[in-house]
């Protein structure tokens, strides 16, 4: 069997096929990937080059519901983290949700749980209630896809509908939880932040489902040193045989039902580089094919269609100064808060004109650093901004309150930004209204697990695909071999 792609869908499928064949069929699993790491969109960088202070610059933090990753981590002997710790904790104020004008929402940091409850229901009614409520039944069902009679399933978009989902990513998110009672300033102000900070998509653009999902936080938790560690003992685990820096050019069907698998180095430094070719009685393909520059069979009567996905800024960068309470048309003396979300003034919430009148989607305070570079290490803080565009400098003085002439962000005066790292992802799709999805199965033997980012994108969703494409392969197999296929209760 062939995996194509070492991230979570890719790993996991790995995973899982090890894990379901019978110990009386031996399995041989080969995972390409192209860069040169394990974890696909989940990966760190080193804060100073250090490795000893690595900071996620992908897929941050998964939750207790995410019951794949959670079961891995457990297994794979991680350490977990709690989505906030390590956090300052210097403001009186830890999240603020802010409009470009003023703060629509503020959460103190110290309070109790029932205490910011009270805040919550005294400015918003019982819309946090309605929410929580609507999250756990749409989440509940969700959940049914792990387990028979509705796993594995070989059509996403008829299990959707089987279980009730298509009648909630039918609908925008603003209309879905206002046929359910959750009106704005609740669902503007504090739904349609997280919606932001999630998937860079405002209400009124955003599928329900996905509203609910990005609502469903309960244990938010991230692996010590890095989430990609789950999905590098994924393939570990696996036994497969992994090739980083390689990749497949085309995907070829043979008269003998397997398939011939071109490849290549991925960084090859000359105009003719070695081509491999080898065959497969399986693949999968676990990874956006639109991204993928993969030929595949030309006798596919379909092949998964173009979707367009979020161009996502992320800059990780450290400095000695904080957030600037001025910034955000606070007194000079006040303190803003660590973590901002942002949402959209009142009178556009529901326009996807202007993405982000705030000039981000986020920005998170993540932790103080040493910065080795002073003879008596500095304390520092390290930052995280999501953006619809590239940050300039004079956002980030104007952000910091500190004065510069450099245009650049890498012409700052390395006393007020002393490390800086920038990426841009095809982070997640556009996740608009929709009814039907891409299915697992290309073709017999030829399977595809990125579908599944169009109905829900996150590492534990792309875990569930692979989860169910090695489920559904394994089937096959005990069916060929036997006429019967065994249940899945003890899965």
């Amino acid at each position: 069997m062939l995996g194509l792609g070492a991230g979570s869908a890719g790993a996991s499928t790995a995973y899982f096929i090890n894990r379901f064949s019978s110990p009386c069929r031996p399995t041989n699993i080969t995972v390409y990937e192209r860069s040169d790491y394990v974890g696909g969109r989940s990966t760190t960088v080193n804060v100073y080059s250090n490795p000893a202070e690595p900071v996620e610059l992908g897929a941050s933090i998964f939750v207790q519901v995410n019951r794949n990753l959670v079961s891995a981590a457990n297994e794979f002997g991680l350490v977990t983290t709690g989505n906030a710790d390590g956090r300052p904790k210097e403001s009186a104020d830890m999240l603020g949700v802010w409009d470009g004008k003023v703060f629509k929402f503020v959460q103190s940091e110290g309070s109790s749980q029932w205490w910011n409850i009270a805040k919550l229901l005294w400015k918003y009614g019982l819309a946090p209630i309605r929410t929580q409520r609507l999250m756990q039944t749409v989440v509940g069902k969700f959940t049914k896809m792990y387990d028979e009679p509705d796993f594995p399933f070989r059509s996403l978009s008829q299990t959707s509908y089987d279980l009730g989902l298509t009648a909630v990513t039918s609908e925008t998110g603003y209309d879905f939880l206002a046929a359910n009672g959750i009106m704005p300033p609740f669902s503007t102000d504090i739904i349609q932040a997280s919606t932001r900070v999630n998937y860079a998509q405002n209400l009124g653009e955003i599928n329900g489902l996905l509203a609910m999902v990005c609502m469903s936080t309960d244990g938010a938790m991230a692996v010590k040193g890095g989430n990609w560690q789950i999905f590098d003992g994924m393939v570990q685990a696996s036994g497969a045989k992994l090739l980083l820096n390689t990749s497949v050019s085309e995907i070829a069907d043979q008269e003998n039902g397997t398939y011939l698998v071109r490849s290549g180095p991925s960084d090859a430094s000359t105009s003719q580089p070695e081509i491999h070719t080898d065959s497969y009685d399986e693949v999968v393909l676990a990874a956006p094919f639109q991204f993928s520059q993969i030929k595949l069979p030309t006798k596919l009567n379909h092949l998964p269609d173009e979707i367009p996905y979020v161009h996502l800024h992320v800059t990780l960068f450290t400095s000695p100064h904080k957030l600037s309470p001025t910034a955000f048309n606070l007194a000079p003396n006040a303190a803003a808060p660590e973590v901002i979300l942002t949402t959209l003034p009142d009178e556009s919430y529901r326009s996807g004109a202007d993405r982000a009148p705030a000039g981000f989607f986020s920005v998170s305070t993540l932790r103080t650093v040493s910065n080795p570079a002073y003879h008596t290490p500095r304390v520092e803080y390290l930052y995280k901004i999501f953006s619809p565009q590239p940050l300039n400098a004079t956002f980030l003085a104007h952000l910091l309150g500190f004065a510069t002439s450099a245009q650049t962000l890498d012409a700052i005066s390395t006393e007020d930004v002393s490390w800086l790292y920038e990426k841009v992802w095809y982070s997640y799709p556009y996740l608009p209204p929709r009814v039907t999805f891409e299915e697992p199965v290309l073709d017999a033997h030829l399977w595809y697990t990125s579908g599944i980012e169009g109905f829900i994108s996150t590492m534990e969703t792309s875990s569930l695909m692979g989860m169910n494409v090695a489920r559904l392969m394994v089937d096959d197999w005990e069916e060929a071999d036997t006429g019967v296929v065994e249940d899945h209760k003890d899965l």
